[in-house]
């Protein structure tokens, strides 16, 4: 699939599903209607993360949804993973282009207009813009942006996909599309909730009835 049709990106966080591992997390996600996958550990063991992360570009495969890796480029590479998503302060976009080569994709943090011009110019294939709202999943060090913001950046990088992060609820998830995201990207507002699966539905219904409301281009 284009990650210019994806209509919700789920972040894995095993924390927020007490029991579930990353791969399980992605299953009921993917189950849902989630077409793209992060899947995001700063302390777990890379021998197991790789173990998880190969399950889950095959259960992505078999779903025809993407399969990305957060902050880790080797894993990616080593997973065969659809791509890379690194931060402000992870290793450099340029580098992290150059180390992936023309086929992976690569995914940049931006919480300003001036990061997402710099994140297109280094070669990213989207961009991560937020935090939106105000959030307690991931701590940026940056203030929610508010939708503005992300339409000032939507009309920075024209076409580039966007996944807007940060505080997103299915309830918001609507105005974030009319504001100019390609897809909201979550984490604890589905990975969180009793059911992960009903969470993610619910979020591919809400994009898919905002996009059918947006004002078409001509």
């Amino acid at each position: 699939m284009r990650l210019a049709d994806a209509r919700l990106c789920v972040i894995t966080d095993p924390a927020l599903a007490p029991g579930r591992d990353h791969v399980a997390v992605a299953a009921a996600a993917l189950a849902g209607g989630a077409d793209v996958i992060q899947l995001r550990d700063k302390a777990g063991s890379l021998r197991d993360l790789l173990l998880q992360a190969r399950a889950i570009r095959t259960l992505c495969r078999e779903r025809g949804a993407l399969f990305i890796v957060n902050d880790r480029v080797d894993l990616a590479l080593a997973a065969e993973a659809d791509g890379a998503h690194v931060g402000q302060e992870d290793l450099p976009a340029p580098l992290a282009r150059r180390l992936l080569g023309g086929k992976a994709m690569l995914g940049v943090s931006t919480h300003s207009v001036e990061q997402a011009r710099a994140a297109l110019e280094a070669g990213a294939d989207y961009i991560g813009f937020g935090p939106m709202f105000a959030t307690g999943s991931k701590e940026t060090g940056y203030p929610p942006r508010g939708l503005e913001a992300l339409a000032a950046v939507r009309a920075a990088v024209g076409r580039l996909p966007i996944l807007a992060i940060g505080g997103i609820t299915q309830e918001s998830a609507g105005a974030v599309i009319q504001a100019g995201a390609t897809a909201p990207a979550v984490i604890s507002a589905v990975v969180a909730a009793p059911d992960i699966r009903a969470a993610a539905a619910a979020f591919v219904a809400t994009v898919g009835a905002a996009r059918a409301s947006a004002p078409r281009e001509t």
